[in-house]
């Protein structure tokens, strides 16, 4: 199927593996490529800035005719690799990066000098209109069925007001976890789908084998907002610990929110906790089950190889 995603990235399908913190790795978007869809990796999937540059040299020699990849990347005050992690995959190289959190207008500017795309995540029309102002060469319509950091309208009402009012190519985010669901996008009007928690449960995803597991006893019903991880409203799967700790941000941090001054440290510090907490449940056996998903995980029966899980979503 041919659209405006598969000619930017040269892919046989509109699909782009989304990127997700912790879970993302090399292992699954070469597969994703073989399988002839893009792959993207947070930037922050790395602790330093030779773990990043070496992946991106390893899906550079793996990248296969029909398949495409990228980076995501953080770019508020948050995330203080930012402008190393910029630097390098300008460096390298890669088909193109994705936006989160802040303004895109510098990693525009630099990834475009070296013929990288720019694909920004929006939820609302006022920042798809910056954005395009800008120069992105696409947004990320984050709408309210997405995991992780989500939007607040739906899928439909998102991506109608985006195309009628955009004129480059709007991608949807949140959804989509069957072939039906990505066919349901692009009769919306969408040029193409991001697809991130079916991919949590794959062979691939080097995260423990309780977190696969839980997004195939777990369904779309079980997904909760909560404020306690990054400071941004957030989904999770609501495990007996998230019962337990809630899901509101406590009394002295909107307090503390609410004081000009002390925000920004706020949810500087919130973020640096709660993305602590999230690794420790992702990669070891805890109590502390803080797992991050969205309701897309209502098609995830079985833990899979990545090549099988895109097959569910292009056959």
């Amino acid at each position: 199927m041919q659209t405006k995603l598969t000619q930017l990235l040269n892919i046989k399908h509109p699909i782009i593996q989304a990127p997700m913190f912790l879970v993302s790795n090399v292992a699954m978007v070469k597969e994703a490529m073989k399988s002839g869809i893009a792959g993207c990796i947070p930037a922050l999937n790395y602790r330093t800035l030779e773990e990043l540059r070496a992946a991106i040299r390893e899906l550079k020699v793996a990248k296969t005719e029909g398949g495409s990849f990228g980076f995501n990347l953080i770019v508020n005050k948050s995330n203080f690799k930012y402008k190393g992690q910029l630097e390098v995959l300008c460096e390298e190289g890669c088909d193109f990066i994705i936006t989160s959190l802040g303004s895109p207008e510098e990693t525009i500017n630099q990834a475009h000098k070296v013929g990288i795309k720019v694909f920004c995540d929006v939820v609302d029309l006022k920042f798809a209109n910056k954005v395009e102002d800008l120069g992105a060469d696409a947004v990320i319509a984050v709408n309210n069925e997405a995991g992780g950091h989500r939007g607040s309208m739906t899928p439909e009402e998102l991506i109608k007001l985006l195309k009628t009012n955009c004129s480059i190519p709007v991608i949807s985010a949140g959804g989509v976890g069957t072939k039906a669901d990505v066919d349901k996008m692009l009769k919306y009007g969408a040029d193409g789908v991001s697809v991130g928690s079916p991919f949590i449960a794959s062979t691939e995803a080097n995260v423990t084998e309780e977190y696969k597991q839980a997004c195939v006893d777990y369904g779309a019903k079980d997904i909760v907002v909560t404020e306690r991880i990054s400071g941004t409203p957030c989904t999770v799967i609501n495990t007996p610990y998230v019962q337990k700790i809630g899901t509101k941000a406590t009394w002295i941090e909107n307090l503390l929110n609410k004081n000009r001054k002390l925000k920004k440290w706020v949810k500087m510090i919130r973020f640096s906790i709660g993305m602590k907490a999230t690794e420790k449940a992702a990669l070891k056996a805890t109590y502390k089950t803080v797992w991050v998903a969205g309701p897309s995980i209502q098609h995830t029966t079985k833990i899979l190889p990545t090549k099988e899980i895109v097959k569910r979503l292009v056959n």
